[in-house]
């Protein structure tokens, strides 16, 4: 996002300022009743946390506050017939998804099935040839070759016609997803999904790992070995935070827990992975490691051909395996990083060399030649830059096939749904989705997703946000605050890694560019000076000269160098005056809360 005009008294700001809701008396209670700095008793309510009771569950949260597995409709069904396929010998296979959260999910089942003693087996469909979903013609083969039970993770829930063909192939059909469904459920022995018009199940938000781990929990319970369920928590983490899932309410639990076991010693192919990516084996993984480290390696394979490599990593036992699977992911991730940056830079050309498709408030964009496999991470790394949702497609012969990220105030699956006549296949919820359409339909596909976005967006939707939980000075940021703060992770959507105020600072000496693209900074305010980063801000180096005065909204990050701890700001914008920052963020706006999405 090129730098824009705050209006009066700004200079230069990126984002539109605005403050974070809080109650002020829940934050007061808590801060009195728990013993908690004020600064963080405020960053508790305003992430909805109400009641000391809730905040002890929020910041110490334990294996006993997830939910009861029960509680899920059809959850009696699906372990009936499990265990009955176990008793009497049936295969079972589980189709699973290409992407973090479909692999996790099908690891997550596999290992809980083979130790429960299970024949299974497992397929994913490659997105290059076969696509996201359920397919009749893999259904046949798998018939073909003996399965009985078949067990969807992370997809199925608007398989009807894939279920109904299983079924007349003689294989009985478990759906398990978290998408959502139609006003009709497939008709499956169970369909285990939260989103259910008549689930009653509390937490709605879990990814289709959730839904995996939920099962999975019913199903070691069922034969008395609930103790093992802490060993398949990482995996649910991992697919957790890389789906983007809120990380608030059981989702907390789960990828707290689960980030606490990544380097476990049964997680072999973890460990391995960890190492590859470079993550200092002497402190804790975050989940922002999770989501920038671990997750796009995983997801790697998947996009680029097929997601065996990454399914195979995380069910060996054997540690040189787990080593050579997980650099064989680096190299994948490395042609990945390629491919997405090279559509970038094509998609980048194409708006400036046109202002009349930029200045569209959703941004379709085609081109032949464009790899399949990284359109969703162009079309976030779009949103991020323009502020407003984006189409982006690969043209092959008479088809584009295509995947689509939003704002906050454009619900994407409802806009595409208003052009549904147009497409061969779609899909996806709010912020994402995937699309495939006759090549010549894309014209007019362009016009009636721009006309529906013109009736739903107003100006203020399509300026991004930059969301503040309050103001700290320099002297406030210390070791014992960073510890405080720390209780919050994981961090991410819904839990963002809060962003603060801090008003005029002064910048000491020159600022440094790292690796031509991020600016370092050295501030002070009164007597306490502060290391501060801002990455790819290497373009504001000429408004932070030795002696300037600024307000930051930054976060406070940390480093860890041979085992030592450095506490420093990560700079999500400045001002080079007293910026205008309204009360609240409105519920509509394209806000940024600190964190970022999963690449």
């Amino acid at each position: 996002m090129t730098s824009g005009s705050s209006g009066k008294g700004g200079g230069r700001m990126n984002y539109r300022w605005v403050w974070r809701a809080c109650a002020e008396d829940v934050a007061a209670r808590l801060s009195r009743e728990l013993g908690l700095p004020h600064a963080i008793a405020r960053l508790l309510s305003a992430r909805g946390v109400t009641t000391p009771k809730a905040a002890e569950r929020f910041l110490w949260p334990r294996r006993d506050d997830l939910h009861d597995p029960y509680r899920m409709a059809s959850m009696g069904e699906a372990v009936e017939r499990i265990w009955g396929a176990i008793a009497r010998g049936e295969p079972i296979v589980i189709y699973g998804d290409y992407d973090v959260d479909g692999v996790t999910s099908l690891v997550l089942l596999t290992k809980t099935l083979a130790r429960l003693g299970a024949r299974v087996s497992f397929y994913v469909p490659e997105r290059l040839r076969e696509g996201y979903g359920m397919h009749a013609e893999a259904i046949e083969a798998l018939a073909a070759q003996g399965g009985r039970l078949l067990i969807s993770v992370d997809c199925g829930i608007r398989a009807h016609e894939v279920v109904e063909r299983a079924k007349a192939l003689g294989m009985e059909a478990i759906v398990t997803d978290h998408h959502l469904p139609e006003a009709e459920l497939p008709r499956a022995v169970a369909v285990l999904n939260p989103r259910r018009p008549d689930c009653a199940y509390p937490e709605k938000n879990l990814a289709g790992v959730g839904v995996a781990l939920k099962l999975a929990q019913a199903l070691l319970a069922r034969s008395g070995q609930s103790a093992e369920l802490v060993r398949l928590l990482p995996l649910a983490a991992i697919g957790t935070i890389a789906d983007v899932a809120p990380l608030v309410g059981e989702n907390r639990v789960i990828a707290r827990l689960g980030l606490e076991g990544i380097r476990a010693p049964e997680q072999v192919g973890l460990r391995a992975l960890a190492e590859a990516a470079g993550l200092a084996a002497d402190r804790p993984v975050t989940s922002e490691d999770v989501a920038f480290r671990l997750a796009p390696r995983l997801n790697a394979a998947g996009r680029l051909s097929t997601a065996q490599p990454a399914i195979e990593l995380l069910l060996t036992e054997d540690a040189e395996t787990a080593r050579r699977l997980a650099a064989h992911l680096n190299e994948h991730n490395a042609r990945r990083q390629r491919e997405e940056h090279a559509v970038l830079a094509e998609i980048e050309a194409m708006l400036a060399e046109d202002p009349t498709l930029r200045a569209q408030k959703v941004l379709v964009l085609a081109r032949e030649g464009w790899h399949r496999g990284v359109l969703g991470l162009v079309a976030s790394r779009v949103v991020e830059r323009f502020a407003r949702p984006a189409i982006v497609l690969a043209l092959e012969g008479q088809w584009a096939h295509g995947s689509g990220r939003s704002i906050p105030a454009f619900h994407l699956l409802q806009g595409l749904t208003a052009c549904a006549d147009l497409f061969e296949r779609y899909g996806g919820h709010a912020q994402a989705a995937g699309l495939i359409l006759r090549r010549d339909h894309l014209e007019e596909f362009r016009e009636r997703l721009n006309a529906e976005a013109e009736r739903v967006l107003t100006p203020l939707d399509l300026t991004p946000t930059l969301v503040l939980d309050g103001t700290l000075s320099l002297s406030e940021v210390t070791f014992e605050f960073w510890q405080q703060l720390a209780r919050l992770e994981p961090f991410g959507a819904g839990n963002p890694r809060p962003i603060f105020l801090f008003a005029n600072v002064r910048v000491e000496g020159e600022p440094q560019i790292l690796k031509d693209r991020h600016l370092k900074l050295r501030l002070r305010q009164t007597d306490k000076s502060v290391e501060a980063l801002w990455w790819n801000g290497a373009g504001r180096r000429e408004g932070c000269a030795s002696g300037s005065r600024l307000w930051l909204a930054a976060s406070i990050g940390e480093s860890f160098y041979g085992g030592l701890l450095q506490i420093h700001l990560v700079i999500k914008d400045l001002s080079e005056g007293p910026p205008p920052v309204m009360l609240e963020a409105p519920s509509s706006s394209s806000a940024v809360g600190g964190g970022d999405e999963v690449a």
